[in-house]
């Protein structure tokens, strides 16, 4: 009988601490719904980015990325994204994606231009920049910047037999 009732102690310990860590981690993560402006951006490719990523501007997080999707005539990654109401983006805004570290987490990065004219709200940023594919990088430092293996056959989908593609 008192075995019971230890087991039944412990368990209500074990879910206390549970309760109580998950009351932690929600209070203190940014979980929140943002009702701000919705821009659009058009990448390459957005490696590492998920819906709910962090929008910054000089690392401060101003907004989340609500939507990914594939323009399917130009094949680009399209985010739609809700920024702050309180903050206008001049026309020359540049959108690029960058880590937290070498192996942190992504999010889209601001960084508002100069111009007086501002991005009207369900507007395009049109400057933007693809993340860096580090697979890429490594590939051209160890075969140098030439895209060929050290015996100078072309590297695989360095583009070498593909045919050109049209703007």
């Amino acid at each position: 009988m008192s075995r019971n009732a230890v087991e039944t102690v412990m368990g209500a310990v074990v879910l206390v601490v549970a309760a109580v860590f998950l009351f932690f981690a929600y209070t203190t993560s940014q979980v929140q719904a943002l009702g701000g402006t919705e821009y659009t951006a058009r990448f390459d490719r957005v490696d590492g980015i998920r819906d709910g990523s962090d929008v910054r501007i000089s690392g401060i997080k101003v907004g989340s990325v609500i939507q990914q999707t594939l323009d399917p005539k130009t094949f680009f990654a399209v985010l739609r994204i809700s920024v702050d109401p309180k903050i206008q983006l001049p026309v020359d805004t540049v959108a690029s994606i960058t880590s937290s570290g070498l192996l942190g987490d992504k999010y889209l990065s601001l960084e508002p231009g100069n111009e007086d004219q501002v991005i009207k709200p369900g507007g395009r940023i049109d400057h933007t920049q693809s993340p860096m594919n580090l697979e890429n990088m490594i590939g051209q430092y160890i075969f140098g910047q030439t895209g060929k293996k050290p015996d100078g056959s072309a590297q695989p989908g360095d583009g070498a037999n593909a045919p050109a593609l049209k703007p």
